[in-house]
């Protein structure tokens, strides 16, 4: 898939973001993380983004990312495009797209640098260099210390043609107004915020057509009619979606740093469908709130 096919492709529907799945000794479990993708696939994700944030990608060595993606890619077997997560500095980015596109993978998310704060300039330098490694479709992820303006996206754009999206996990509605007010359908964008779906329905508003949903993960079915609901613009079911099981979600979510992958996997516990543990320094939820997360959930079915 070539990336404007990429592009195309995922902007017609909602995005999954596998979990990860490990053994009790946190070693990469194969077979149930296919199973899952397996089960995914029935519910038409748009594509699935292997080894990304919610699948704990910098937790991954470099020949755990390889065996992630690989297993995605054999097992979605050309239904959707899977994209890899790709991030740390420069080189070593390059180094996970080329593992990324050896994989078969049809895309990358690019993730911040890690750690550092930059200027403009060197952020785009940084991006242009790994555009400049892949024939994959690149997708830029917006959020924490790799916050990119309309002006340096715009330039970054005319010399990466490669560069087909931009994932906003921001939160800037001037700034997102201003990149596609300059950028227009040039870019595939995509909601990127924590819990996509409380966002989705502003978002829409200003050109970002799909988002990246953790609760697809065990909420297939609500998290495809909670899309659909945005899509139709239908604020009285979108809201209920809200009121009802997301915005309480995130009440527990909040709770404590690193929960946005702790309650995604205590909530494949949840419906019987266990992901193994998360890998530090992430930790697990709390008997208590896991109790209250599985009745939620329980709740929805």
């Amino acid at each position: 898939m070539n990336p404007s096919e990429l592009a195309k492709k995922i902007g017609e529907g909602l995005l999954s973001f596998p979990v990860t799945h490990f053994n009790k000794d946190l070693a990469f479990d194969e077979r149930p993380y296919r199973e899952h993708i397996s089960w995914l696939l029935e519910h038409n994700p748009a594509g699935l983004f292997a080894a990304g944030g919610t699948g704990e990608f910098f937790s991954l060595s470099p020949g755990e990312f390889s065996a992630v993606v690989k297993a995605a890619v054999d097992e979605t077997a050309g239904r959707v495009p899977v994209l890899a997560g790709c991030g740390y500095g420069t080189a070593m980015a390059k180094e996970f797209a080329k593992a990324a596109e050896d994989a078969g993978a049809d895309g990358i998310l690019l993730l911040p640098p890690y750690l550092l704060n930059s200027e403009a300039a060197g952020l785009a330098a940084h991006a242009e260099a790994v555009c400049a490694s892949t024939k994959l479709g690149v997708i830029f992820y917006n959020r924490d210390n790799a916050i990119m303006d309309d002006v340096t996206l715009a330039k970054l754009c005319e010399r990466c043609p490669n560069l087909i999206g931009f994932k906003d996990g921001y939160g800037d509605i001037e700034l997102m107004t201003r990149i596609y007010a300059r950028l227009g359908d040039r870019l595939i964008y995509i909601g990127g915020l924590p819990t996509a779906e409380t966002f989705a329905l502003p978002y829409l508003e200003m050109g970002v057509t799909t988002y990246s949903s953790a609760i697809f993960n065990f909420l297939p079915g609500f998290a495809q009619e909670f899309y659909a609901a945005v899509r139709k613009r239908d604020r009285e079911k979108v809201y209920a979606g809200l009121r009802d099981f997301v915005l309480p979600y995130i009440g527990i979510r909040n709770r404590r740093k690193g929960y946005a992958v702790s309650i995604v996997k205590a909530g494949m516990n949840a419906i019987g469908r266990a992901a193994g543990p998360v890998r530090t320094p992430l930790v697990e939820l709390t008997q208590a709130e896991l109790e209250e997360l599985t009745k939620l959930i329980g709740n929805r079915n």
